[in-house]
């Protein structure tokens, strides 16, 4: 048996000489994951020695973190607004980023929501987490996601109040909303040649849905109309140079008070709209 302290240090090696950033945290993580235990009670938890299938496991969890494979592929699992996400290779990475629009989303009441490409359902199991009478609906073309989604769903004990269908956007969607959601593929197909590795093993239909990175906002735009309640609300995520084109889009589609958001750094992140006038309280 190999002493853990040696193993971890040894992890911590090979990914700082494959070019990891913080080599010894992801180091810990990966360690932590094969103990099946938290990473911040290593320091309590961790054994002396390291048997050597644990030994193996770490081994081949670290060639996958050193080959850029995303480190929540490997343990299976990402924070987002301090929740923990089950994610596989099937589903984008939830991205703190993203916090932006949830912020912007609970700021006022709504009974329901619709999340448009929904992947992990990370965005709209937080809105119906955060408020606790809703209900909504998540749609995504990937079986796999949606598998992804619905297991979130039920570990957050959220299974009776989220829906997911398979939906090529609106296809299968019926009835009206108070708020429609989507972080939708957005990085144009010139970007796409500018992506860390790591990125790149993130499912390409929920990066770029090719050309200008542009299409699903005049999708998402042209039937917001047919499913949002006078008054009801429309937050889309988007890249940070696609303020502008976004809200023209939006205004073209006779959605009303467009606005644009910065992120926690600054950079545009989300546009919102309205549908109509708000109904009177």
């Amino acid at each position: 048996m190999k002493p853990t302290g040696v193993a971890l240090r040894d992890a911590a090696a090979q990914l700082r000489a494959a070019g990891i950033d913080d080599a010894m945290r992801d180091a810990r993580r990966l360690l932590a994951h094969v103990l099946g235990i938290a990473p911040e009670r290593l320091v309590v938890d961790m054994p002396q020695q390291l048997e050597p299938t644990a030994d193996a496991a770490l081994a081949a969890a670290v060639a996958r973190r050193a080959a850029s494979e995303p480190l929540s592929h490997i343990t299976g699992t990402r924070l987002f607004y301090g929740r923990s996400f089950h994610v596989s290779a099937a589903v984008l990475d939830p991205r703190p980023e993203t916090e932006t629009l949830i912020e912007l989303a609970v700021r006022e009441g709504f009974r329901d929501v619709l999340d448009l490409g929904s992947g992990s359902g990370c965005i709209l199991l937080t809105l119906l987490a955060e408020c606790a009478d809703a209900t909504g609906v998540g749609v995504d073309v990937s079986d796999a996601a949606l598998a992804v989604a619905a297991e979130n769903a039920a570990a957050l004990g959220l299974d009776r109040r989220a829906r997911f269908l398979v939906s090529d956007w609106y296809g299968a969607v019926a009835g009206q909303f108070d708020l429609i959601v989507s972080n939708p593929p957005y990085i144009s197909e010139a970007e796409m040649a500018q992506l860390s590795p790591e990125v790149l093993h993130e499912p390409r239909l929920a990066l770029t849905p090719g050309g200008d990175g542009l299409a699903p906002y005049h999708v998402i735009a042209a039937g917001a109309g047919a499913h949002l309640r006078p008054g009801g609300r429309l937050l889309v995520e988007i890249g940070w140079r696609q303020g502008a084109d976004v809200c023209a889009i939006l205004a073209g589609a006779d959605l009303e008070d467009v606005r644009l958001h910065p992120d926690i750094n600054g950079k545009d992140r989300v546009v919102s709209a309205r549908w109509g006038a708000a109904p009177p309280k």
